[in-house]
């Protein structure tokens, strides 16, 4: 368990990428995962619109909506301490005009204490940034591979591989840093490409499969921990097999029920002995009374 730590905030983040120390970033999504998160010395945990397929089993983070994301970010936010907490904001909380978007962004923070909203897209969220930053809220951008654009971009596909390509990455990116973000996440890029966004802007960038170069970097909690039921994307590295784990304990958990050998005595409360004198004088004579009948 990490030591007691300094609250981490927008400006510790930034100041890391100036000391170019590693920037450590997690999905959570309840309680006692993010207990763990922040217990583990993470610096930020990101309460992921990914909530949709690995905890409430949608095939893609399309569906979950804001009322699902504010209850899962108040749960992380009670168990946090140290980690800064930012909220995944949905696909259609900020899609239709910018006024919803500065609304939501809002009710994160006053509803369920998130830090920071992160928003997907760049070039033509740069208004939305700045009017959510004028709310008070601030804000992680989202570049690359953005699965809320996954009907329009045709699947889960890297970005950035033809030079248009990386040249609109480069827009994005600038556009954003020029916006006021404090940070942000490229998704699916040539760690090339993802290197040279990272020496463009002045922000910290937060990598998932862009390679090694960003300034830091984030995954799903179930993904390191093989609590996904899909196959997994390249650039996840399994820490841990907890669903054995977890399967290991439940069989056995089934195992000793049907034996007989869950719960043992040990395991059972017991009467105190001056009460548990006159429960078995009562249960004697009812068992006598049952006799003469």
């Amino acid at each position: 368990m990490a030591r007691l730590r300094p609250k981490v905030t927008t400006h510790t983040i930034q100041e890391k990428k100036q000391q170019r120390a590693s920037i450590t970033c997690m999905t959570a999504y309840d309680y006692a995962t993010s207990r763990l998160v922040d217990e583990a010395g993470i610096d930020m945990i990101l309460v992921g619109d990914s909530l949709a397929q690995v905890v409430l089993g949608y095939e893609n983070t399309l569906p979950v909506t804001m009322e699902e994301m504010l209850h899962h970010t108040r749960a992380v936010r009670r168990a946090v301490k140290s980690a800064m907490v930012i909220a995944d904001m949905p696909f259609g909380a900020y899609h239709n005009d910018l006024q919803e978007g500065v609304r939501n962004a809002v009710r994160f923070v006053k509803e369920s204490g998130a830090e920071a909203v992160k928003l997907e897209g760049g070039q033509k969220r740069v208004e939305l940034v700045k009017r959510v930053l004028d709310a008070e809220v601030p804000v992680m951008g989202h570049i690359g591979l953005t699965p809320q654009s996954l009907h329009k971009m045709g699947g889960y596909r890297v970005q950035g591989k033809d030079l248009s390509g990386i040249e609109q990455l480069m827009k994005d990116a600038t556009a954003l840093d020029r916006a006021g973000v404090f940070c942000m996440v490229l998704e699916g890029l040539p760690r090339e490409v993802a290197a040279m966004i990272t020496e463009e802007v002045s922000v910290p960038t937060i990598g998932i499969g862009a390679g090694p170069e960003c300034s830091g970097q984030v995954l799903v909690f179930h993904d390191i921990l093989n609590l996904t039921f899909a196959p997994a994307a390249k650039f996840v590295r399994r820490y841990a097999d907890a669903a054995a784990l977890i399967r290991d304990a439940l069989q056995q958990f089934k195992t000793d029920v049907e034996a007989g050998s869950y719960p043992s005595d040990e395991e059972s409360y017991h009467l105190p002995k001056e009460t548990r004198e006159a429960f078995e004088a009562i249960r004697m004579r009812k068992q006598m009374k049952a006799y003469s009948r």
